[in-house]
């Protein structure tokens, strides 16, 4: 081999190895964001994260440093870090199919005090839509402030305001309320307004099917809206929580452990779709705020849903599993099940 021939690639070899990087030895980079660049349908309540390659100088990790934009404007919020990760945290939910900007700037440091070698910079867009819920059609089901297939089972005393309906269970699963049978449907000290089931004179066998066949409509369709605003906010535990109007989705439990406040106009839609059960603890209250009606709050739950004691409880529960009404709990709502609704000296009240 002629060394004289090849030491000219040789040389060429080197001065490109010992060229300058444009992320010199040491300096930090990005290994990753989330959300991921340029996903869509991003939950309002998202987390907004970069990654390092490397642990930074927390010092360095700063609202000056780490930007979120909606297009020109700054948006207002909380910066941290912990082991690798920054993180930033609106001050208010994200707005709804808005296209966002994040950037990490050069301004970031580790340790040694080496920067990133360009600001880093990527979008995502939320989810949601940028018009306006509309309320779940309820049908003849919304005719009832309680309507259940199988039992309506009644600790007394209860005061029910609205009216009662059981299908396709016969009278006789009507408990607790010494009902007095007239023509077509039945009455009660404990209800103002009356009871209906399926065994009754016509037309009531058909209004209650009717009625049950809407109710597990409604409930279809609060379960399938699609691209919720919000995606399991507070790993499903939402006490001490202010609820703005919007989609929202938990694939497992939620409880209430303290007091819940819904806040929006009287034409505002909430919508929380809930895979497991929800329960609300002893002497909670959900406090509407703005306006906010309960005839516009729907409650879609595939499983039980269960009121502690004392509790009080605002808007509609569609339950695939059963809704229980501890001793004293209220709602100023509906109780819509397909199994049962069993109540204890409860207050049961139309929206």
């Amino acid at each position: 081999m002629n060394l004289f021939k090849i030491m000219p690639v040789l040389a060429l070899l080197f001065m490109l190895s010992c060229k300058k990087s444009d992320n010199p030895v040491g300096s930090p980079v990005v290994s990753s964001t989330s959300p991921s660049s340029n996903a869509t349908g991003v939950a309002r309540n998202g987390e907004i994260a970069f990654t390092f390659n490397q642990a930074m100088d927390p010092l360095t990790i700063t609202n000056s440093t780490f930007i979120l934009k909606d297009g020109s404007s700054n948006v207002a919020g909380s910066v941290t870090y912990t082991g690798t990760t920054a993180k930033f945290t609106p001050s208010v939910p994200l707005t709804s199919a808005t296209v966002y900007t994040a950037t990490m700037t050069t301004g970031a440091k580790n340790a040694a005090g080496m920067g990133l070698s360009n600001d880093v910079v990527w979008t995502f867009t939320t989810g949601g839509s940028s018009s306006a819920l509309t309320a779940i059609d309820l049908g003849a089901a919304g005719n009832y402030v309680i309507l259940a297939k199988t039992a309506v089972n009644n600790n007394a005393t209860s005061a029910v305001t609205g009216d009662i309906g059981l299908s396709p269970a016969a009278t006789s699963y009507i408990t607790g309320f010494s009902v007095t049978n007239a023509t077509g449907y039945a009455t009660s000290s404990q209800v103002t307004g009356n009871i209906y089931a399926a065994d009754m004179a016509v037309p009531t066998p058909g209004n209650m099917t009717t009625a049950v066949g809407n109710m597990i409509t409604a409930y279809n369709a609060a379960a399938g809206k699609t691209s919720p605003d919000f995606s399991e906010l507070g790993t499903g535990n939402i006490g001490g929580k202010t609820l703005v109007p919007g989609l929202y989705k938990w694939t497992n439990t939620v409880i209430m452990p303290t007091d819940v406040t819904i806040a929006g106009g009287p034409n505002d839609i909430w919508i929380f779709q809930i895979s497991g059960n929800l329960t609300m603890s002893s002497a909670v209250k959900i406090i509407l705020s703005g306006g906010a009606q309960a005839k516009n709050i729907f409650w879609q739950v595939a499983g039980q849903a269960t009121l502690g004691t004392t509790s009080h409880f605002e808007g509609i529960i569609l339950s695939m599993t059963g809704i229980t009404f501890q001793t004293g709990a209220s709602i100023n709502g509906r109780a819509l099940a397909q199994t049962a609704v069993i109540l204890d000296g409860n207050a049961i009240t139309n929206p």
